[in-house]
């Protein structure tokens, strides 16, 4: 697999460029965190307060976004059971299955990285 080239005669962010589509659907603050505490739970799979505790410094509205957007986008499931309180478990789905090895080479390279800076 060789390096892409870069467009010569365009804005990058005017092209379909797969590093810039990821970092759309992945890329903010809170959606890979999340991901990784769902894909590093038992079963791949977290109810909706294990996340809300896991996720330090979200708030519930920001977590709820997130989630609906990762769900839309394909990356997770929700599942809703009709209990009392209702109980919502997500879980990865087959596409965010397919991304866990790439974050985990993204995550190698870092610290990588990080212990060369020291």
């Amino acid at each position: 697999m060789g390096k892409k080239e870069l467009p010569k005669d365009k804005n990058i962010y005017e092209t379909d460029c797969p590093i810039l589509y990821a970092m759309d659907l992945i890329g903010q603050k809170w959606k890979l965190p999340i991901l990784w505490y769902i894909s590093d739970a038992e079963n791949q799979t977290l109810r909706y307060r294990e996340l809300e505790r896991k996720v330090v410094g979200i708030t519930a509205t920001m977590l709820t976004k997130c989630l609906k957007e990762l769900e839309k986008d394909k990356f997770i499931k929700r599942k809703q059971y009709n209990t009392i309180p209702p109980t919502v478990e997500y879980s990865l789905s087959e596409r965010g299955k397919t991304l866990i090895p790439a974050l985990e080479s993204v995550y190698n390279w870092a610290d990588d990285q990080m212990k060369a800076e020291k």
